[in-house]
């Protein structure tokens, strides 16, 4: 190749480099591979292939992705639904233009040893619960029991507002707790109790599911025909990750713990919290399912109370098939 051609290469190359379109991303939580299918996506080069520049930003306690759009600080976020719906009700106009999670792994284990075997052994019970958007299942669930939830012994429960941890189990601050499947259930392991030891009693499974990590834009973006692009690609790139995580979970979990700034993540852990994120994405192709919505909503709807309101009416526009018909069909 001559000076002039190899000279003329490196220049087209450099013009497609400079023309990648920039797309920040907030996690709802610290790098792990809850949100593996992201990672896997940067890592393997599948933004960079649909001309892509992914910035992919952690979470934490201290951070609202929700907060985090509206403030210009994210193209996109993953974030649950409740949150995502409650935002929108006080006017963050948030829409859902993916949903990579087609099933949730919230759920709430109990010693048996503490007496619960049932729902019928909940009163007088102190439970662990999630806050930040994540308790609105609990408050739909208790309404359902007919229990109180500000600590009447008779006919309510005691909320302890828990923190991201199984803890409050483990050391006896509480009789249930709030977990998930992919993490705190299998701190409650590594404790040494046994699964023969508890009782777990799963939110999709009792009819009060509601859809978690989905990507979600600020509704006036995607009247921008450019913005509205980027997040075709990108969606499209996203699901190309995930589906890779998933037939590929060893590699998934490697490149997690290599893209874990902090240092906190173990391989094992993340090993395991793929495999179990897997049974979540299984069977989505990223297009949210309008019945999953549907649950979700009226999940929410039977919780509202003064103290605990998620949404106190039926939503309008918080959805959208527009970006993955176009980038999955």
């Amino acid at each position: 190749m001559t000076k002039i051609a190899a000279g003329a290469a490196l220049g087209l190359w450099g013009t497609l480099a400079q023309a990648a379109d920039d797309v920040t991303l907030q996690l709802k939580w610290v790098t792990q591979a809850q949100f593996a299918g992201y990672y896997v996506a940067k890592d393997k080069g599948f933004y960079e292939e649909e001309g892509l520049n992914v910035t992919i930003k952690p979470g934490g306690p201290d951070i609202a992705p929700e907060q985090v759009i509206v403030g210009g600080g994210a193209d996109v976020i993953v974030t649950w639904m409740a949150a995502g719906l409650a935002a929108r009700e006080r006017g963050v106009p948030l829409v859902n233009i993916a949903q990579p999670f087609k099933t949730g792994g919230l759920q709430v284990n109990c010693l048996k040893s503490t007496g619960v075997e049932s729902t019928d052994d909940f009163a007088g019970r102190t439970m662990g619960v999630w806050f930040f958007g994540n308790e609105y299942p609990f408050y739909a669930w208790m309404a359902s029991l007919g229990l109180e939830t500000d600590g009447a012994d008779d006919n309510g429960v005691t909320v302890l507002k828990q923190a991201f941890s199984a803890d409050p189990l483990i050391q006896g601050q509480a009789d249930c707790i709030s977990t998930m499947t992919y993490n705190e259930y299998r701190q409650i392991l590594q404790a040494g109790i046994t699964p023969e030891e508890l009782v777990t009693f799963n939110y999709l499974d009792m009819g009060f599911g509601m859809l978690e990590d989905g990507l979600y834009v600020l509704e006036d973006e995607l009247e921008d025909p450019a913005f509205k692009d980027k997040m075709v690609r990108f969606v499209r790139a996203s699901m190309k990750g995930w589906k890779y995580a998933e037939e590929n979970q060893e590699e998934a979990a490697e490149i997690v713990v290599e893209n874990d700034a902090s240092g906190a993540q173990e391989l094992d852990h993340q090993l395991y919290m793929v495999g179990e994120v897997a049974k979540l994405t299984a069977g989505s192709n990223g297009t949210l399912d309008e019945a999953d919505y549907a649950q979700t909503v009226k999940t929410l709807l039977s919780a509202v109370s003064e103290e605990n309101p998620a949404i106190t009416k039926e939503p309008e526009g918080a959805w959208t098939h527009a970006i993955t018909d176009e980038a999955l069909n």
